[in-house]
């Protein structure tokens, strides 16, 4: 299989990219550390690049500190925007294509319709436009590009919506969750598998697709399915947006239609609740 390079592999996804390639047995793959891995520093890429000689490089690395973002505005656009064009522009000098992860945050949500790739992009808070700005850095500067955009990501590992539910949810006799927001939940194992499906399909249908679980659901009913298939006791109280003010402004709804990735790569995609039944089975192991 063609050699596959890790960006960002510390992070969750990275750390499920690893456990996917062991149970696939892809051993073509390096996971570089974060300082020999700098999507910041031009100079360390290049060499990087040129040591490893991938064939393909998966860019897990972002900032996503959506609150934070709208006061750390230069920080957001260096690693979202400057460090995606950074990677772009070292894999065409070394003609590598690049598997790059964004996000439904590049929309701005405000209609109740699945959400085409083709679709306007009109992010409304800091990291949705740093984001989008970086999905133009890349497709303006590499022809062999997929950029996949998910939604609402959580795994067994790292920090995330489903371990903050599981271990307030411990702590608490009540939760209050925002029931007005809109979106699907992806499996970070279930993206990593299919970032694997586009690699091992030896593809050129590059550009932009759309991945998370399929169906669709609030955050509400995200942790009260969270609690309900965790059996942890806890009662879950829906509530407005507007009860519970932010920095950032989210989507209120970003469910992405699907269509084209399934169609192009022939893959099917586990409904969010059944994703969500396997996480939970492996973070109580």
């Amino acid at each position: 299989m063609a050699k596959i390079l890790v960006i960002g592999a510390g992070g969750q996804l990275g750390q499920c990219l690893k456990v996917v390639a062991e149970r696939r047995g892809i051993t073509e793959i390096v996971f570089p550390a974060e300082q020999d891995a700098n999507i910041l520093n031009v100079e360390g890429l290049k060499n990087l690049l040129a040591k490893e000689q991938p064939v393909y490089v998966i860019n897990c690395a972002a900032y996503t500190a959506v609150d934070k973002a709208e006061d750390e505005v230069d920080l957001a656009k260096a690693i979202n925007e400057t460090g995606a064009a950074n990677l772009a522009a070292a894999c065409l000098a070394n003609s590598i294509t690049l598997v790059h992860v964004s996000t439904d945050f590049v929309f701005e949500g405000n209609e109740v319709k699945l959400l085409k790739e083709e679709d306007e992009a009109k992010p409304i808070n800091i990291y949705g436009v740093t984001k989008l700005d970086g999905e133009k850095a890349v497709a303006e500067i590499l022809p062999t590009h997929f950029i996949i955009r998910t939604s609402w990501l959580y795994s067994e590992y790292a920090n995330n919506f489903v371990k903050t539910m599981l271990k307030l949810g411990a702590e608490r006799d009540e939760l209050n969750i925002i029931a007005d927001q809109v979106g699907t939940p992806t499996y970070a194992i279930d993206l990593a598998n299919t970032i694997f499906d586009i690699i091992v399909s030896s593809s050129k249908s590059y550009g932009i697709y759309h991945y998370s679980n399929e169906g669709v659901t609030s955050w509400f009913d995200f942790a009260k399915a969270i609690c309900d298939i965790s059996e942890t006791d806890v009662s879950v109280n829906p509530i407005p947006g507007s009860a519970y003010p932010t920095k950032a402004t989210r989507p209120a709804f970003s469910v992405m239609d699907k269509s084209k990735i399934k169609n192009t790569f022939n893959i099917e995609i586990p409904y969010w609740r059944d994703s969500l039944v396997e996480c939970i089975k492996q973070i109580n192991k």
